[in-house]
């Protein structure tokens, strides 16, 4: 699609585009990373990849066995 595009309809594009992202407010990594790392900790009890999953409610277990004579 782009390479249909004049170089003039590219860059008004990109222009619209910087005017969207300018008007994103912006925070400090050192602020944001904290938050992250806050809600992630806070989260860590209802993560099944961290706490693991019941076994009557793994839908990955194993239904039966299976025996060749």
């Amino acid at each position: 699609m782009a390479q249909d595009l004049s170089e003039k309809e590219l860059l008004k594009m990109e222009v619209e585009q910087l005017k969207k992202e300018v008007k994103n407010t912006r925070v400090p990594i050192s602020k944001s990373g904290k938050d992250i790392k806050d809600y992630v900790e806070a989260q860590a009890g209802n993560d099944p990849l961290l706490k693991g999953v019941p076994e009557d409610k793994n839908p990955f277990r194993e239904k039966g066995s299976c025996a060749i004579s």
